[in-house]
């Protein structure tokens, strides 16, 4: 009979230690979440009027013809080999990926002054406009403040912009 007690008594402890279990797993998933919910409140004022970080300049290249290749857009600070040797003058380079025949490039903690800016459509992939034998293109190009190549790239000049040091945005056509 005594054995029977004890066995009996064993469940009866392993049931109470089975329930306080389950309770203390609740109490303790419903403080986990409680906390969670708090922390996620606390910071969504930052979230929610967050200003991007870094100011910078923004390009979203138009008029890409395909998704072959890479965009290549190089800043210019002066006219030193504007815009023909980006690879030795620019300042800041950036090579994109295009993506649905769709790039932008950001340049970001830029200090203020005037630049200008070169793309290229490097659908080879090797580092440089591409030309025929008589010079002329055979990939697409565009430079900023709509500057236009006719028999030879346009100007510093011709192609400079004024950056404050705020966001800006700009558009940038490319040429066939």
């Amino acid at each position: 009979m005594s054995m029977l007690m004890s066995k009996s008594h064993n469940r009866k402890s392993a049931l109470t230690f089975t329930a306080m279990l389950a309770v203390i797993r609740y109490a303790m998933g419903v403080r986990c979440v409680a906390l969670g919910s708090v922390l996620a409140f606390t910071s969504l004022p930052a979230i929610v009027f967050a200003q991007p970080s870094c100011p910078g300049i923004y390009v979203e290249i138009a008029n890409i013809e395909n998704s072959t290749g890479t965009v290549a857009c190089a800043l210019f600070e002066s006219p030193a080999g504007f815009p023909t040797e980006f690879l030795h003058s620019a300042t800041h380079i950036m090579m994109m990926k295009i993506r649905d025949t769709e790039a932008r490039c950001s340049f970001l903690d830029i200090p203020p002054g005037t630049y200008a800016l070169a793309v290229i459509h490097d659908e080879n992939m090797d580092g440089k406009l591409n030309t025929n034998f008589l010079g002329v293109p055979t990939e697409g190009y565009g430079f900023s403040s709509g500057a236009e190549a006719g028999m030879s790239a346009p100007s510093f000049e011709a192609a400079s912009f004024s950056y404050g040091g705020e966001n800006l945005d700009l558009t940038i056509r490319l040429t066939y």
